[in-house]
């Protein structure tokens, strides 16, 4: 009976591995360096964006609470500053900042404390708008890097396939007698750039969607909450 000899875990294949990459030719070494780069650029990317819609959807959630239970704007403003991650909070202060300088009382009015009206709903419709957009690019900010991630390392690690397998094919030809273990060095140089593409990649693919995905939650939580806001001053300030 013939037994096939295993590698030993975290033995045999990881020093195999390594080895196969330090002996890579110049080539084949660049696009893993090119690779590590996008690789670990994502994977901060991924973190600091998990880390920071947490605390959005966290503080979103207790700004939102503020906002239902206080009876004054004035309140809701002077808490704002504790939600300071939250886009509501930057979307709430652009529509009170344009509904408080259109009820500005002007220099020399006498008496008028009560019943003060906005000039145009519409200016104040507007500065919530704005304000939306803004907050969602800085949401979306970083991640076209994972979405060049997803979609350039998988052509990097080909590259860098193409150009093992050429190499070995090369080497082949100008040996007098051919067998597997001629050629076999070159096509695992090949296919460990293919898989470290491909691990650059999937991650950064996967990522890009959920944050996508949560982005557009918070802009239609944005569009609720821009309407919420403009009816709250159409009904009370004009």
């Amino acid at each position: 009976m013939t037994f096939i000899a295993l590698p030993t875990a975290g033995g045999t294949f990881e020093s195999g591995l390594l080895d196969l990459i330090w002996n890579s030719g110049p080539v084949a070494q660049l696009v893993y360096v090119i690779l590590l780069v996008f690789s670990v650029l994502s994977w901060t990317i991924i973190f600091r964006k998990l880390s920071l819609f947490r605390r959005v959807e966290k503080q979103s959630h207790e700004f939102l609470k503020v906002f239902h239970e206080s009876s004054k704007l004035s309140s809701i403003y002077q808490a704002s500053p504790d939600f300071k991650d939250s886009p509501l909070t930057g979307v709430f202060l652009s529509g009170y900042h344009e509904m408080n300088s259109q009820l500005q009382v002007p220099p020399h009015a006498e008496g008028i404390s009560r019943g003060l009206k906005i000039k145009s709903i519409t200016a104040v419709e507007r500065a919530l708008r704005k304000s939306s957009a803004v907050e969602l690019n800085t949401l979306e900010k970083s991640l076209s890097w994972l979405a060049t991630t997803g979609s350039v390392t998988p052509f990097v690690g080909l590259f860098g396939t193409v150009v093992g397998i050429i190499n070995a094919f090369t080497g082949l030809g100008q040996l007098e007698t051919t067998s597997i273990q001629a050629v076999a060095p070159g096509i695992s140089e090949a296919l460990v750039a293919t898989a470290f593409g491909l691990f650059a990649a999937i991650p950064a693919v996967i990522f890009y969607n959920h944050f996508v995905s949560r982005i557009k939650h918070m802009a239609s939580l944005l569009d609720d909450f821009s309407t919420e806001m403009a009816n709250l001053v159409d009904r009370n300030f004009t």
